[in-house]
């Protein structure tokens, strides 16, 4: 594989490419990426069934905007316009978004006391954040807190609009 590439596919060897395999091959494309990037696009088009799919999996969806009236830009721009896909202008973009730049005065984490301000759920979420070196999903936090994902979701917009935790890209959570 490292050599030579590789293939991932669901069909047996020599399944002609058809267009109507292409929606089940581009969940699976979702689904192991870190992000999805929608370059050009029609509004009828597999790039916006790949970039809905990312979305239900909820994986970052990106996308260049294009001409207004222009057949292969109105996709992306119909992504943009309904906030299922954040603005793309350069590579710099997706770097800044996915959290790949490193600040060049990156400062050591400071330990603190826990702030005496959070409601039982929030010290909870809190805890369960803290105990880890590395960012948390949301799809962890819900089951290390046993938390609905709704009342979750509600807790951490609270604790970021504080300034208690941060949000990071791909859902994922860390103490500020």
């Amino acid at each position: 594989m490292l050599e030579n590439g590789g293939l991932l596919t669901e069909y047996p060897s020599g399944t002609i490419p058809g267009r109507e395999n292409f929606p089940a091959r581009n969940r699976i494309v979702a689904g192991i990426a870190d992000a999805t990037i929608v370059i050009e696009a029609s509004v009828k088009g597999g790039a916006l069934i790949t970039a809905e799919i990312a979305n239900s999996y909820n994986r970052d969806v990106f996308a260049f905007p294009g001409r207004v009236g222009d057949v292969y830009s109105e996709g992306c721009n119909f992504l943009i316009r309904n906030n299922k896909a954040a603005l793309l202008t350069c590579v710099a973009d997706l770097a800044y978004s996915l959290g790949w730049e490193k600040p060049d005065d990156a400062k050591p984490v400071e330990q603190f006391m826990l702030p005496l301000d959070l409601s039982p759920d929030e010290r909870t979420i809190f805890d369960v954040i803290q105990q880890h070196s590395t960012p948390l999903a949301i799809d962890d936090l819900t089951i290390k807190t046993n938390m609905p994902m709704s009342q979750l979701a509600m807790n951490l917009l609270n604790m970021e609009m504080q300034g208690f935790i941060r949000s990071l890209p791909g859902k994922m959570y860390r103490v500020s």
